[in-house]
């Protein structure tokens, strides 16, 4: 079986207190390494599993096994920087700037998921991969990212729903639940 490689952003309790980081081994988080970057807390997969969707679910049902954490999101979750798709295609990432802006090549390039007037974009690695098989007819990248952004959305979802509870109604309605 395939070992995928992600991490989980948390929220709640000290995860790297020696009670917590015994307590995620216990709950099954014995392929995992709990971290911290500027306050932000994570935990760190490599898990065994037939398929990437597995791996994240089963990780997230264990991290939450213990009390006081919460799973807000999977870092990375399929987004990639201008650089990153320069680097993907093989080209400039001015080159990249000028198909994002439809200055050169077919146009239609996916929109950014952050705001198109910042400075620094990202875009969903998937958007880009059909893209660019459309497109450039070059053969796109295998890609969970389609999942990880649904699993992500959920993650969101619920913890809006849980913030604001006379709202749920309304969130649930316009997810389609």
């Amino acid at each position: 079986m395939p070992i995928h490689h992600f991490t989980l952003i948390l929220d709640g309790s000290d995860a790297q207190s020696e009670t917590t980081v015994d307590a995620l081994f216990e709950a099954g988080c014995d392929d995992a390494l709990v971290g911290r970057a500027e306050g932000i807390q994570y935990v760190e997969f490599d898990r065994e599993a037939a398929r990437l969707d597995d791996a994240v679910l089963s990780a997230i049902a264990d991290v939450e096994k213990v009390s006081g954490l919460t799973v807000a999101r999977i870092a990375d979750a399929g987004l990639v920087s201008m650089t990153d798709i320069a680097l993907r295609m093989g080209r400039s990432r001015e080159g990249v700037r000028l198909l994002v802006a439809g200055a050169r090549g077919p146009g239609g390039f996916p929109p950014p998921v952050t705001d198109p007037r910042g400075r620094y974009r990202l875009w969903r690695r998937s958007d880009v991969e059909r893209w660019i098989a459309t497109h450039l007819a070059k053969e796109a990248g295998s890609s969970d990212d389609d999942l990880l952004a649904a699993i992500n959305a959920s993650l969101e979802l619920r913890r809006h729903t849980r913030r604001r509870p006379g709202r749920q109604a309304v969130l649930r309605e316009l997810a389609g639940l």
